[in-house]
């Protein structure tokens, strides 16, 4: 993965930067790999707490680590647009050969299986200049091929609807090709009366009995991480909880590969230094049998990973960790939490609000560009309208299944 040396060219990235015409025609720097020069990374740092939607999945220190440890794409790009003011917006690109099932050449925002959300860091308010001026650089740009294929955004947020905006006016298709439900935790409630909504008395009385069998085993406490002293052996807890799991069995867990091991090591060590790591685990006599990680990005959280003793799990361990968390409506400064998980995932039983969640295709410019577009589109339509003929007949998935946690 090759790197641009950051003194030989930041004069000239920053000249680049600045020489837009307007807001519309901001200009577009790619950079090969998964960074950028050091010299833009206090720009990018600074773009975070002002981007329209949060997402830690797309700041410097989770995608460093994701270079580092988790990238294997020879072909991944930065993607920099910016205008006279500074920064605009940066993602990550990759070039994919595979569409579903079929075998297309085209471009995708980047994302491997630790990234559960797909959303560009984009300055608030610029959001149409920034597609408009990504997608007219992909226009111009032999490295992209086939169209546009974009993962994990949130409907009708203001990163989509500047997309569809900038689609218009470029006059592009901009198509849903998929979309799922995510459990969200979004209430005003205190932690007990939203409890007291969403599960039924009968199972609130199950799980306070549970809790209480745990208690006559030992000491039972809740604790959340605090002392960075702590950090590291928290995380071999979590390794090795995870491990002994079915996630070991079936060799997905983290501690099976080196590099997530190190890449989750990293992540929380880096998210932990700016206050933005909360990490929940409940203690059987000191000893943890459930924990839980979320990345904060204020206004929002988003749930990381989480796992549970499976010697414990006819207490239900994981689920009692989950009621205690719902003390995140008691946060000011978080409004709401993105559990980040797939459909049919157990926290939905216990979160009432979802987040919509989609896959959006954009054609490029160039006739061969367009024809492959159509292609797979026609055959995207033909499938789903065979689903609705014959039910039962399997989905074939527009892209690979990115941004889920088990």
């Amino acid at each position: 993965m090759r790197m641009h040396p950051a003194e030989a060219r930041s004069v000239k990235h920053s000249l680049e930067l600045r020489r837009a015409e307007s807001a519309c025609a901001a200009p577009v720097v790619f950079h090969d790999g998964l960074t950028i020069p050091e010299p833009m990374h206090p720009a990018w740092d600074a773009l975070a707490p002002d981007a329209a939607e949060p997402n830690p999945f797309a700041e410097r220190w989770f995608l460093e680590a994701s270079q580092r440890y988790a990238a294997g794409d020879d072909a991944c790009r930065m993607a920099v647009v910016g205008d006279e003011t500074g920064l605009v917006g940066i993602t990550p690109l990759g070039r994919q050969s595979n569409y579903g099932r079929l075998s297309v050449d085209h471009v995708e925002n980047w994302q491997h299986a630790n990234m559960f959300l797909g959303t560009p860091l984009i300055r608030r308010g610029r959001e149409e200049a920034f597609w408009t001026a990504l997608i007219t650089a992909l226009d111009e740009d032999d490295w992209a091929r086939g169209f546009l294929h974009l993962d994990g955004l949130v409907e009708d947020g203001p990163v989509h609807r500047g997309l569809e905006a900038a689609a218009r006016s470029l006059g592009r298709e901009c198509a849903i090709v998929h979309r799922e439900e995510r459990a969200l935790l979004h209430s005003g409630l205190s932690p007990d009366d939203y409890l007291k909504q969403n599960l039924r008395k009968k199972r609130r009385d199950e799980c306070k009995r549970l809790r209480r069998r745990l208690a006559e085993l030992g000491h039972l406490d809740t604790r959340e991480l605090q002392d960075a002293g702590e950090l590291a052996a928290w995380c071999d807890d979590f390794l090795e909880m995870e491990r002994s799991g079915w996630k070991g069995e079936t060799g997905s867990a983290l501690s099976c590969c080196p590099d997530a091991t190190a890449f989750f090591r990293e992540t929380l060590t880096a998210a932990f230094a700016r206050q933005r790591l909360h990490f929940l685990r409940l203690e059987l006599d000191g000893k943890p049998i459930a924990m839980l990680t979320s990345l904060l990005a204020r206004p929002g959280a988003f749930g990381f990973k989480a796992c549970f003793d499976q010697d414990y799990a006819r207490f239900s361990p994981g689920l009692l960790l989950q009621i205690d968390n719902l003390r995140m409506l008691d946060d000011p400064d978080i409004d709401w939490q993105d559990s980040c998980t797939s459909p049919g995932h157990p926290v939905e039983k216990l979160w009432s609000e979802r987040r919509l969640i989609v896959r959006v295709t954009v054609d490029l410019k160039g006739l061969k560009r367009r024809l492959v577009h159509a292609g797979a589109r026609a055959l995207e339509k033909g499938s789903r309208k065979l689903r609705e003929l014959i039910p039962g007949t399997a989905e074939t998935q527009p892209a690979r299944d990115a941004g889920k946690k088990a």
